[in-house]
């Protein structure tokens, strides 16, 4: 990969000297030198941001701390090179202090150990670029339109949480179904949020066994239980200063939601095996696919800690609930994938997006991407046709859904209704039979948008 030229200006008041250095440096092709014989016309270039400066001590027209004072003021992220013809440690020490990156005495070795400064330098700037490049990429990645593609009037309400949970640090909690997103929308907060310097640190409770995740959480000392080799920081620790995200946070164990609780309560944790009280300032950020009241009912969640996380609610809309943002999230998914796989360019045919548009996507977003990459891997052109689209649910009793002239929503309406009509009204097996939560069944009912038999109503 070619790197970016440095810029280099040489300071010094004997012409001579000046020129025999520039020309040393100039036999890298990767620097760009320019010369300067007086602080003064330096300071008139100085809006070049230099990367690098070598410069005189003891120049005829500016002290050479005066000078050093001028430059970090007009170009503060140049880093400066002192040459003097006389080795003066205070001086050096004082410059060290002022932020100079070195001192180098006028001698025969001159040359070569301003040729080794620089070259450190220059290793410097490049790893400083990249982080600097990947702030910027990842500032990028998570613009909340590039997080989640959408324009109906649902996502645009989750847009607007979004960005109110950016201005502050208040506790975010993200419900949804699987599938649609949640830890994008908590990335995307916090790499716009004032912690985007330091980590976002995921924890994903459901995948860890519960006798684990207090470690995982709190983190452990050596030999504080069998296979505890060594001391080990916790996520809560890794995320100091940062934000630390707890997906699936309704699949907690309700002991370890007691530690949780205090150690939010009191914004301190102590490791297993340790009596050192440690403080924490992690902003949390936390994520489930389940109705958590439900749980509080059942007894599976504590409810004071429930409202210690409730924070900022931000609930995402399934897709089937996102209007005409199905196709809007196809074509995207359509693009990126033939652009990895050098497919060339394709698109929907009307009946594929009709299809598309009549399908209740259980699996949302990531069943989508599935559906759109697969489709465009089995499509012989540019088009991709109805029957490119490989989806397995075919709804049961079709005679009034493709005909008619529905709403996403009716239509999602009118299927689970034949589902409940077909399975006698039981609310647990239809919601297993459309992959939907039964809280949304039951929230349906609730608002009379379904009906049920009162003998099942409870079921």
């Amino acid at each position: 990969m070619l790197r970016e030229a440095i810029r280099i200006f040489v300071v010094d008041d004997d012409e001579i000297y000046v020129a025999r250095l520039s020309y040393y440096l100039s036999l890298n092709p990767e620097y760009q030198v320019k010369k300067f014989l007086s602080a003064k016309s330096l300071i008139a270039c100085l809006y070049e941001k230099p990367d690098i400066i070598t410069l005189d001590y003891s120049m005829p027209d500016v002290n050479g701390d005066a000078l050093l004072n001028q430059i970090k003021e007009l170009s503060p992220e140049t880093q400066v090179i002192f040459i003097s013809g006389q080795e003066d440690i205070k001086v050096a020490i004082d410059l060290f202090k002022k932020g100079v990156h070195d001192y180098i005495v006028k001698d025969a070795d001159t040359e070569q150990r301003l040729w080794m400064a620089i070259q450190n330098l220059r290793e410097n700037l490049a790893l400083k670029k990249e982080v600097e490049d990947l702030k910027q990429e990842v500032e990028r990645k998570y613009n909340f339109q590039n997080v989640i593609i959408g324009n109906s009037n649902a996502i645009k309400k989750v847009f607007s949480l979004m960005a109110k949970a950016t201005t502050t640090n208040i506790t975010v909690s993200i419900n949804g179904e699987t599938g649609t997103g949640k830890e994008l929308v908590a990335k995307a907060i916090h790499f716009n949020s004032e912690r985007k310097k330091h980590a976002f640190v995921p924890v994903n409770v459901a995948a860890i066994p519960k006798d684990l995740l207090e470690s995982e959480l709190f983190g452990h000392e050596k030999g504080a239980f069998t296979g505890a080799a060594n001391r080990r920081i916790g996520k809560f620790e890794e995320a100091n200063n940062g934000t630390l995200f707890l997906d699936e946070i309704g699949e907690m164990d309700m002991n370890l939601q007691a530690k949780l609780l205090r150690a939010l309560q009191e914004k301190e944790i102590t490791r297993i095996g340790s009596n050192e009280i440690v403080k924490i300032n992690a902003r949390i950020i936390v994520a489930t696919h389940r109705n958590i009241q439900e749980e509080i009912e059942k007894g599976n969640f504590r409810e004071d800690l429930y409202y210690r996380l409730l924070g900022l609610p931000i609930v995402l809309p399934p897709l089937r609930d996102r209007e005409n943002d199905i196709l809007l999230i196809a074509k995207f998914f359509i693009d990126q994938f033939c652009k990895e796989n050098n497919l060339g360019k394709k698109h929907l045919s009307l009946s594929a997006k009709q299809k598309l548009m009549t399908y209740t996507f259980p699996g949302n977003i990531r069943e989508l991407k599935s559906v759109i990459e697969l489709a465009c891997v089995m499509s012989e052109g540019e088009e991709i046709f109805e029957d490119d689209l490989q989806i397995s649910f075919t709804p049961i009793k079709t005679n009034h859904t493709r005909n008619g002239n529905y709403t996403l929503k009716e239509y999602t309406l009118k299927l689970i209704q034949q589902y409940l009509d077909e399975y006698d009204y039981d609310v647990l097996k239809v919601a297993g039979k459309l992959d939907v939560g039964k809280s949304t069944i039951y929230r349906m009912i609730n608002s009379q948008q379904l009906r049920i038999a009162k003998r099942k109503a409870n079921a």
